[in-house]
């Protein structure tokens, strides 16, 4: 998915804004743009983006541990 940045906007707060989460996904989104942190932490309005595709992960599984019977 491809994203454009306004004036001052930061890699998070494009993640946010376009994908409505940021958590591993900022990550994600920088390693699939390459050369994007030497610009800066405000990027200039009309860099353009590569963001991933969001698949919700199934919810992790707990383990239940019973101290007494």
């Amino acid at each position: 998915m491809k994203a454009t940045a306004q004036d001052g906007e930061t890699v998070d707060a494009i993640c946010w804004r376009v994908l409505g989460r940021t958590a591993k996904v900022t990550e994600q989104a920088l390693a699939m743009n390459p050369g994007l942190a030497d610009i800066g932490a405000q990027l200039p309005g009309g860099t353009v983006l590569t963001l991933p595709d969001i698949v919700d992960a199934p919810p992790e599984t707990r383990v239940t541990v019973k101290l007494w019977d």
